[in-house]
């Protein structure tokens, strides 16, 4: 039995390997990059995983049904596939800063889930984060491409999600079923988009931005969410992607009125002022903080 002095059992994905009974504490051995299909399927003993830095792949059902783990530390992970922690039910904390893919199901039913951060994500697909009922806050980054049917159904406590201005993410209407609680989207460009609004010319421009980026908290707060058992797929995501198409209309609108007005004014100086003046001094001033947005 390969347990170490801290009491963790080394998993060495040898074909035939049994994990031996009451093992809590688990170690991916420093040979795997892929934790393999089935490894760990319904143990209900272990409590704890920690990967190193080079297992990239959690392979499908690895840990389905381990109803005590609470713990998976996989720092290095980018693909977390199919029902790879489907029904771990006392799941609490998930390091996986460096996850791109999570594949369908891999977190459904993990029911005490209560926040997780995916900086790197690109990839949702199906019922990722289904009936994770006691989730609150979900954070991704600015490489969320797309969110696949029914990835947050039934996450009945979600209050809040975190995404990037993007139009083309959430497609299914189906997102965020049963998503009763969630009145919240805060958006991961929100200081470069907030400097922008504050560098638009007139004031009533930014007026009317401010208005339109809070105005999706009192949408959703009237909103139905629907239900999954009568079928009812809600307005939650479809209010979501017509806001955000909403905003990255008027920024783009704006900065357009913005450097339409400026040119104005600096072609009437370039008239007024010598050559070096309007170089160094008037066409700086043409920009606004790049924002990098996909329309």
């Amino acid at each position: 039995m390969m347990i170490a002095a801290d009491g963790y059992y080394t998993f060495t994905g040898r074909e035939g390997e049994v994990i031996p009974p009451d093992v809590t504490r688990v170690r991916i051995n420093e040979s795997l990059t892929v934790i393999p299909a089935n490894a760990f399927d319904g143990n209900i003993d272990i409590e704890e995983v920690d990967c190193h830095d080079r297992v990239e792949t959690v392979k499908e059902y690895a840990f389905a049904d381990c109803t005590s783990l609470r713990i998976v530390r996989m720092r290095g992970v980018k693909e977390v596939e199919w029902y790879a922690f489907y029904d771990c039910e006392a799941l609490t904390d998930v390091e996986c800063g460096k996850l791109e893919r999570i594949g369908e199901a891999a977190f459904g039913g993990c029911e005490s889930l209560r926040s997780i951060n995916l900086p790197s994500a690109e990839i949702i697909e199906e019922s990722a984060l289904s009936n994770c009922t006691a989730l609150t806050n979900i954070i991704f980054g600015k490489e969320l491409e797309s969110i696949g049917w029914r990835a947050f159904r039934n996450c009945t406590s979600l209050e809040r999600i975190a995404i990037p201005l993007k139009d083309n993410m959430i497609t299914a209407d189906n997102i965020f079923q049963g998503c009763k609680n969630l009145k919240h989207v805060d958006l991961v460009e929100e200081a470069v988009l907030r400097r922008t609004i504050d560098a638009l010319l007139l004031e009533d421009w930014k007026n009317d931005m401010d208005r339109e980026m809070l105005s999706i908290h009192q949408i959703l707060s009237y909103t139905s969410a629907g239900n999954y058992f009568n079928n009812d797929v809600g307005g939650t995501a479809l209010v979501i992607r017509m806001w955000i198409r909403k905003v990255l209309r008027k920024i783009i609108h704006y900065k357009a009125q913005h450097r339409s007005l400026l040119n104005e004014a600096a072609t009437t100086l370039q008239h007024a002022l010598p050559q070096d003046i309007v170089i160094k001094s008037v066409l700086p001033f043409l920009e606004l903080p790049n924002m990098n947005m996909q329309r």
